[in-house]
């Protein structure tokens, strides 16, 4: 984790040379000198130009061999085909951090991602780390380093706060920067990564989260280009107690393509992704607007230990619609206690206290009761966050210094839970309610979502806990992929279960198996090239009797020679067939940017019809597994719906952390494992799986790596 540290140079220099810097303020090596002296900058500003002396006022250098100092930082504005060489200088020199604004590298082709690996290993060879190429840059408000040609600051610059912003798009980065500042969110830090040549956004989240002045992190991702260094970063933020708010691009097929031509990246499957990083702790978000709301939010570090809400308002319309909003998100309302209902109504008799706690109009010809009911909710209702919803009133300039003097105090005496008003009006006046620590928002639905996602992430603070990981151990592969026999005997040996069966070559072999099993008997094809052997009919079940094997036997093997003539077969598998549990589906697939990727869902039409699936990462332990299987929509249908056997749950979790861990083991020799269907015997009766499937990769697969 040290090495986020080593960008400080390029995210608070003490000094900073402009190659390519421009006179014209409107150009790309004139808009940060011209930002940086508006702003007073603190270091020293080091224009290099060939062709001037001076550069807006500041003495020019000819080339960086001039330059009188070794910059902490250096901002490159030239084309292309002049960047190998002014890398070059300036690592000689001793530059240890460089931006690239220059465009022209992978984001144009492979010509230009040849370019841009000649570009990575020069800095290397220096020491230097690269930020960029076709990056927009970074600024530090605190410091007043803009090294960056953002037009956004034409309207302003940003307000100093304690959130940062992560992009990988430069221009989208800068658009939530600005956003940020419009909606009053103080801002300090914006680090737009583009290319990602080195420095990634992950190295930005992490110096984020080791940061002493940002407390909330927002990014922006179109690709993960560094999985293990993006999922320790959120680790680390997640350890300081900082939230990451990600808005992840490129889910759909538009989208994935424009990511790809946008940042010369692929984008990976959007659901293993949100998996994985909402895992490591990342707030996944769909649109700005959110994202701009939980910063709010979360930036004023008040995260209260209970998921609960309570809401008073002014107008009962408006609390109806905070209630359904609540209820969409799944943020807990509950009732206020039936004593503290009572002495409500003994205040004001035609209130409706319950939750929401309507204090109707009356409450703006007499604040006193704002201040009751509020306290009530806080004191009483015990709610982690309350929302007072007061619309243009509270905006009044007549009103609300009456309002503020009648819940200031509240906010002193309850500092670990949030209290917001929903309100219209002035900014300047909002602006004094924001001061004293009240938050607001001027939409109930945004406040509500908002709050749910703050109040969310102080429940998950309390309840952090160490995921259990367990070891593992490599797995030796075989050469090609196995047949279902030998699939299943391979799984065996790391823990799952299958039903009791046997591979067989001829008839006699088959009736005599079945025997040993007892009837009735599964019978289906044995060959590595038929995955899908029941769409040809080479499955067959409920054989009662010899004849039945017989009889089967010849039918699967006339249908694979109808429909499979090349297909190599090793054999026939008869199986004891089990019944009575419920049909689950357990599954590994190799992500490209988070490995190997288990999936758990019931069988049959719960997953094609309503997509009801569980992924994580590999590996995990039985606690995390059986998290797994309790989040999806139909897990009742496990724990005994309307008076149904409850399934042995804690087999489930245990064959698919042992599936995790065999997967883990694997390597990237692993293509994919499907254990479709998993039958789930009845509690105590364990799980099996009654089919199996392993594909194997071609290349790396015969040592597992």
């Amino acid at each position: 984790m040290s090495g986020f540290s080593d960008i400080d140079g390029l995210i608070a220099p003490r000094s900073v040379a402009i190659i390519g810097a421009s006179d014209d303020v409107t150009r790309i090596g004139g808009r940060p000198i011209a930002a940086m002296l508006r702003a007073g900058y603190k270091g020293r500003i080091l224009p290099v130009n060939p062709k001037r002396d001076k550069v807006q006022g500041l003495p020019c250098y000819a080339s960086v061999q001039d330059l009188p100092e070794v910059p902490d930082a250096a901002l490159i504005a030239v084309p292309a085909k002049m960047v190998p060489e002014t890398i070059e200088a300036l690592g000689r020199m001793g530059c240890r951090a460089a931006t690239l604004f220059s465009a022209g590298f992978a984001e144009v082709g492979a010509e230009g991602l040849a370019a841009q690996h000649a570009l990575e290993e020069l800095a290397k060879q220096h020491g230097m780390r690269l930020l960029g190429p076709n990056t927009l840059g970074v600024y530090n408000v605190d410091i007043g380093y803009y090294g960056t040609f953002s037009s956004s600051l034409d309207t302003g610059f940003p307000k100093s706060g304690n959130v940062g912003i992560a992009s990988q798009s430069g221009a989208f980065g800068a658009h939530l920067g600005a956003l940020a500042r419009d909606r009053g969110i103080g801002c300090s830090v914006l680090i737009t990564t583009g290319n990602e040549s080195d420095i990634t956004v992950a190295d930005a989240i992490g110096w984020m989260a080791q940061s002493d002045t940002v407390d909330v992190i927002c990014t922006y991702m179109e690709a993960v280009n560094d999985a293990p260094a993006l999922l320790a970063a959120l680790d680390a933020a997640r350890a300081a107690g900082k939230p990451v708010l990600a808005l992840k691009s490129g889910r759909s097929a538009v989208g994935a393509r424009a990511a790809a031509s946008h940042t010369a990246s692929l984008t990976g499957d959007a659901v293993v992704a949100d998996a994985v990083l909402t895992d490591h702790g990342a707030i996944i978000l769909r649109d700005p607007e959110s994202m701009m709301d939980i910063a709010y939010a979360a930036s004023k570090k008040v995260f209260p230990k209970q998921h609960s809400f309570g809401v008073i308002t002014v107008s009962g319309g408006a609390g109806i619609v905070a209630s359904d909003e609540a209820e969409r998100v799944g943020l807990p309302m509950p009732a206020m206690p039936d004593a503290a209902q009572e002495a409500l109504r003994e205040v004001l008799p035609y209130a409706s206290p319950v939750n929401p706690l309507d204090c109707t109009a009356q409450a703006l010809n007499d604040p006193t009761l704002l201040e009751k009911f509020t306290r009530a909710a806080l004191e009483d209702g015990g709610y982690g966050a309350v929302m007072c919803f007061l619309t243009y009133v509270a905006g009044s300039r007549a009103m609300s210094q009456v309002i503020l003097d009648a819940i200031a105090p509240l906010r002193a005496e309850y500092p670990d839970r949030i209290i917001a008003f929903c309100a219209l009006g002035d900014p300047e006046v909002l602006q004094h309610y924001d001061d004293a620590g009240i938050l607001v928002f001027n939409d109930p639905c945004r406040a509500v979502r908002a709050l749910d996602a703050v109040l969310r992430l102080g429940q998950s603070m309390e309840n952090r806990v160490t995921a259990d990981l367990p070891a593992v151990t490599q797995i030796t592969l075989p050469a090609s992929n196995p047949d279902e026999a030998t699939a299943k005997t391979i799984l065996a040996k790391a823990g799952i279960a299958a039903a009791p069966e046997q591979a067989v070559t001829d008839a006699d072999q088959a009736v005599k198996a079945a025997e040993g099993f007892g009837y009735p008997v599964v019978m289906k094809i044995l060959s590595p090239d038929i995955l899908h052997k029941s769409d040809i009919g080479a499955v067959k079940l409920n054989l009662h009797d010899a004849d039945a094997v017989r009889a089967a036997y010849a039918e699967i093997m006339a249908v694979v020679g109808e429909h499979a003539p090349k297909a190599s077969v090793t054999g026939m598998l008869v199986a004891k067939q089990l019944s009575g549990g419920v049909e689950c589906l357990m599954g590994i697939n190799r992500d490209p940017t988070f490995g190997p990727i288990a999936v758990f869902g019931l069988g049959g039409i719960f997953v094609e019809l309503l997509n009801d699936v569980a992924v994580r990462a590999c590996p995990f332990g039985v606690d995390t597994a059986r998290e797994m299987i309790l989040s999806i929509r139909s897990a009742a249908i496990l724990q005994g719906a309307r008076g149904t056997q409850p399934s042995d749950i804690d087999a489930l979790a245990q064959m698919l952390s042992n599936l995790s861990v065999f997967a883990a083991g694997a390597g990237e020799g692993l293509t994919s494992i499907d254990l479709n269907p998993v039958l789930a015997m009845p509690a105590g009766q364990g799980a099996y799986a009654l089919d199996a499937v392993i594909e194997i990769a071609q290349e790396g697969a015969a040592d597992g790596h």
